[in-house]
């Protein structure tokens, strides 16, 4: 008898680790996935990011050739994109402080480029130049792409941190390592109405 109840008892035993590890390992792999997902859509945002600092070079030539002594709004930009372009987050350093300096540079960046722009009102000529149009075009497209992909980000790290903290997935995210993602913000800036001056 006691032979009979001892397997009966490593069987229950047995069968619980085995379920254990297939609910562990079908958690593990969720987050996995998850994960990866807000690496590839990081990914997503930087390309964005790229694509304007790569059509800022082409603006500017096109601005100099037309505003030669806008020099220092022309030098703005380049070291506002100098910056922006140099600082670099890894998928797996998305912290809230790492983003907020990412966010600052690419908002530098940004701002110069709206001083950029305004420069235009200065120059008729440049107001009809067809290339500084399809530049200008090309730029609010981009940002619009960025805005995009930032919404995305943020909806995918928001999938992501609910997952990693429901029960009893907590758990096994916090034996296992997994850390929640910091999400994009509002610049403070963004937070106050522009001044419009007639």
């Amino acid at each position: 008898m006691k032979s009979k109840s001892t397997l009966v008892t490593v069987a229950v035993i047995i069968g619980i680790i085995v379920i254990g590890l297939l609910i562990g390992s079908s958690s593990y792999n969720g987050m996995v996935q998850k994960e990866e997902s807000v690496t590839s859509q990081w990914a997503q945002v930087e390309n964005a990011y790229q694509r304007r600092a790569d059509l800022i070079p082409n603006l500017v030539s096109t601005v100099k050739g037309y505003a030669a002594h806008e020099q220092g709004t022309l030098e703005a930009v380049v070291e506002a994109r100098a910056k922006a372009t140099q600082l670099q987050i890894n998928a797996d350093q998305l912290t809230e402080e790492n983003l907020k300096k990412y966010q600052e540079a690419q908002g530098q960046l940004g701002s110069a480029l709206g001083r950029l722009l305004a420069v235009q009102e200065n120059y008729p000529d440049l107001k009809a130049n067809t290339n500084f149009l399809a530049l200008q075009d090309e730029l609010a497209g981009t940002e619009n792409r960025i805005s995009t992909e930032r919404k995305r980000f943020n909806d995918t790290v928001q999938e992501y941190n609910q997952s990693i903290r429901k029960f009893p997935r907590n758990i096994i995210a916090s034996i296992l390592g997994f850390e929640k993602k910091a999400y994009f913000a509002a610049d403070a800036a963004s937070q106050s109405a522009p001044k419009v001056e007639f």
